[in-house]
């Protein structure tokens, strides 16, 4: 009779604590659409899709409003996305895939890559990776409209912008910088002997089997692709056009929802990496003068509400993207969305907050 009694027992707790739990996520997925709903009020407009994942799974996963507006196809949770600056991430992690290596090292100068860079003795590609370089950010000047819808070679690009005056000297402030991620992309190139993209996709995306991820395109057919919109007084638009080889390593890559989630869990895993390697993406430092920032590599090192959290978001025409990661809980928040008009940053940010109140309940 006793083992029936706990058996009893055991059933008992099992099923109230399975209740609880679906009680949870049911007022969670209640306010997580009630949250979304009162940004994207458009259901025939450019909307997005959201994401929340706890150990690795995720337990709300939604789409809203138009993937493509004029054949009135709806978005649906496999659409592709721009990332825009969440390009940043995976350019990141593939400098210390390459330093795992043994080929290269942060701390070394850029000069060591480009030998005719200027000032590139006093830059490091650590400075490249926090923002701290004080080199011009290329997106900041005036004739980018001459390049925008220009292919650019890496070089090119790099040339663009490497005459122009500095902005402050290395390691003396943050500034973020998008010119920085493209001199990283082009020591990707030189170091590896293979083009960005190819890198990225061969290192990174197959290993964390993120088949639906890849540099962006405006020719290539890609399957589920959402089409980016910006919204002008008379109504929507087609986003502008841009060759992607502008944005390059800053802002050129694409992806969906899961294949993020795979993305964070290879991370989670050291799938890529080892262990004390991806500590320094996630890492903050400190400027010339002892004063700490809170950017790793490819990431903003902030907190939610108390609680540590790493972050970023993408903005890039007809685009904006954001994800959230509280590692102490395991709770991956990611945004997307399909028009510039709609910025899933503080939503995103606002989704992560109730995900963790929420789930953390006793």
């Amino acid at each position: 009779m006793l083992p029936r009694f706990f058996n009893t027992i055991l059933l008992a707790v099992l099923l109230a604590f399975s209740i609880s739990s679906t009680a949870q996520t049911q007022y969670l997925e209640r306010k997580t659409d009630s949250l979304i709903l009162r940004e994207l009020k458009d259901p025939d407009g450019p909307g997005g899709v959201f994401m929340i994942a706890q150990h690795g799974k995720p337990i709300y996963q939604k789409a809203f409003g138009k993937a493509n507006i004029e054949l009135d196809v709806d978005m649906r949770t496999e659409n592709v996305f721009q990332l825009g600056s969440m390009t940043k991430q995976f350019t990141a992690i593939a400098i210390l895939l390459l330093e795992e290596q043994g080929k290269l090292r942060v701390k070394d100068a850029v000069s060591k890559y480009i030998p005719d860079y200027p000032g590139g003795n006093n830059i490091s590609l650590h400075h490249l990776l926090t923002h701290t370089s004080g080199i011009k950010d290329f997106t900041k000047m005036k004739t980018l409209k001459d390049i925008a819808q220009k292919e650019m070679s890496p070089k090119e690009l790099v040339d663009f912008f490497k005459n122009e005056p500095v902005d402050f000297l290395p390691g003396e402030k943050f500034e973020y910088n998008n010119s920085g991620y493209v001199l990283l992309g082009y020591i990707i190139e030189l170091v590896s002997g293979q083009s960005y993209e190819n890198f990225i996709k061969t290192s990174i995306f197959d290993k964390a089997d993120m088949s639906h991820s890849g540099y962006a395109s405006d020719r290539q057919i890609i399957k589920q692709r959402a089409y980016g919109y910006q919204k002008k007084e008379n109504g929507y638009v087609n986003k502008t056009n841009i060759h992607f080889s502008v944005p390059y390593a800053s802002g050129a890559l694409l992806s969906t929802a899961n294949d993020l989630l795979k993305w964070q869990n290879a991370l989670n895993t050291n799938t890529l990496l080892k262990a004390e390697t991806i500590k320094k993406a996630f890492s903050t430092y400190t400027l010339n003068n002892g004063q700490a920032f809170t950017y790793g590599y490819g990431w903003h090192i902030r907190d939610l509400n108390g609680t540590p959290d790493r972050e970023h978001g993408g903005s890039i025409f007809g685009f904006k993207t954001m994800g959230v990661y509280l590692p102490e809980q395991d709770i991956y928040v990611i945004g997307l969305s399909n028009c510039d008009c709609h910025s899933p940053t503080q939503l995103t940010k606002d989704i992560a907050a109730l995900a963790l109140e929420t789930l953390t309940k006793k």
